[in-house]
């Protein structure tokens, strides 16, 4: 972007009229919108000296357009950088007006011509993002209220939600550790609850709810964000300006691990980097209570698909070995780097398969084993192998086959999830994937980041 020079000192200034004029002597009032025949969607700021109110102004990544008498700005998209909402523009326009030049001057007392545009842009950024900032202050309160309201499990493994305040009523289903429900009343020392698609009672001792349940919940809960572009850069630093370090797709499920005004951190197979908050949308992940007849379902559901996937898998190796015995090309499978003897035969087998393509390339959106895949494309080309479709996405992945609980239970052959990434378990603690454009499809250890959840197919 090409600017006019402009001593420090004066941006300085410029910045401190900013804010001297956004909270001090202006008097501004916030009303409802509903009370002034606003969009019902948000608020808007007054200045009560005329009850003049400015909206929609937005920032451009080459050029922020002039002001007019009339408060109106120009606005272009941009590639990432947030556009800032009603509040914030109307506000930061609002400063503009109050501090326009006196008539028939043209500027400001000690303005220099050619100098407006910069002052603008230093008034109206600075405005917005202080704004920025404590809609984000009141954003992260109003989510600390909420987890008052959660009742959270504190047991080895689960605690029975019950049809009354007592052991001898009926159980309708299970909360389990660290799953949390909605506090609905309190009996005889027992926590009345909804959770999922549970209503009913649990025993106090084993829970905590209120100001206890604040911490516990940051603890247990897990910050997603989830991607609502058809292609994120993530970047080192949290500017347009930084360096990309990878991509993510579109509904892709990305774990935050600081949250900043206008960026979010998130780690990827790269590495952590930056998203702008504007082309992601944040929510706290919460396990829920079970109830005894989804239980019984899941059960029935993952025994069939584990009996489909098995069977489909026969056949396709039943297919390959009778292709190769009529002369067919086929590639031969290599005896994998890693093995294990525990876990099933066909888990094996898909681990055997995988191993053989170590080395091969990494391609962003790509399917094919030797010229180049993706993560979540390699976990689908090898398991398509084995007659079983999955999903060309690693946050899909999260909710195929059953779940398995922790990395010590994980046997060869089942899905490891990640924050935006997915892999193949080998077997004594590490993971067959296609990792990234440098790497390539490598071998690692399971636990070289935090896991998500674990999917066993067969």
């Amino acid at each position: 972007m090409q600017r006019r020079n402009v001593k420090t000192g004066r941006k300085v200034v410029m910045a401190a009229l900013a804010a001297a004029l956004l909270f001090s002597g202006m008097n501004m009032e916030l009303l409802a919108a509903e009370a002034n025949g606003l969009p019902s969607a948000g608020v808007d700021y007054f200045l009560s000296s005329d009850a003049t109110s400015v909206k929609n102004i937005k920032d451009e990544e080459e050029e922020i357009g002039s002001v007019s008498n009339e408060n109106k700005q120009e606005s272009s998209e941009r590639e990432e950088l947030p556009t800032f909402s009603a509040t914030a523009s109307a506000v930061a326009a609002s400063v503009l007006a109050a501090a326009s030049p006196a008539a028939g001057t043209g500027l400001l007392p000690g303005q220099e011509p050619g100098e407006e545009k910069v002052i603008e842009e230093t008034m109206i950024a600075t405005t917005t993002k202080t704004i920025i900032q404590k809609e984000n202050e009141l954003e992260a309160k109003k989510e600390e209220e909420g987890f008052k309201s959660l009742v959270i499990a504190k047991v080895n493994d689960y605690v029975n939600v019950r049809s009354i305040p007592g052991e001898d009523g009926e159980i309708l289903g299970k909360l389990y550790d660290k799953s949390v429900g909605e506090f609905v009343s309190e009996q005889d020392g027992w926590y009345e609850i909804t959770s999922g698609n549970v209503t009913g009672y649990v025993k106090a001792e084993y829970c905590v709810t209120g100001d206890s349940a604040v911490e516990l919940a940051k603890e247990v809960g897990t910050r997603i964000a989830t991607v609502n572009t058809e292609t994120l850069f993530v970047r080192e630093n949290p500017t347009t300006e930084s360096s990309v370090v990878g991509f993510v797709p579109f509904s892709d499920e990305l774990l935050v691990t600081e949250e900043l005004d206008e960026w979010v951190k998130v780690n990827i197979e790269e590495g952590d980097g930056y998203v702008s908050r504007e082309f992601v949308e944040l929510s706290t992940e919460f396990v829920k209570a079970e109830s005894k007849a989804e239980e019984e379902a899941r059960l029935a559901k993952e025994a069939a698909e584990r009996r489909a996937a098995q069977e489909a898998a026969a056949r396709a190796m039943r297919e390959r070995q009778a292709a190769s015995s009529a002369g067919a090309s086929e590639q031969t499978i290599i005896p994998p780097a890693v093995t294990s003897g525990s876990g099933s035969e066909l888990g094996q087998s898909v681990v055997d398969f995988a191993c053989q393509f170590v080395g091969n390339p990494y391609v962003y959106g790509g399917t094919s084993l030797t010229n180049g895949a993706d993560c979540s494309g390699f976990v689908m080309s090898v398991y398509e192998n084995f007659g079983v479709s999955l999903p060309h996405s690693s946050a899909a992945d999260r909710n195929v086959g059953s779940a398995v609980n922790g990395i010590e239970n994980a046997q060869p052959g089942d899905i490891i999830c990640y924050s935006g990434h997915v892999a193949i378990y080998a077997g004594n603690g590490q993971i067959v994937h296609a990792s990234t454009s440098k790497t390539g499809i490598i071998i690692s250890n399971a636990t070289y980041r935090s896991i998500l959840s674990i999917r066993r197919i067969f």
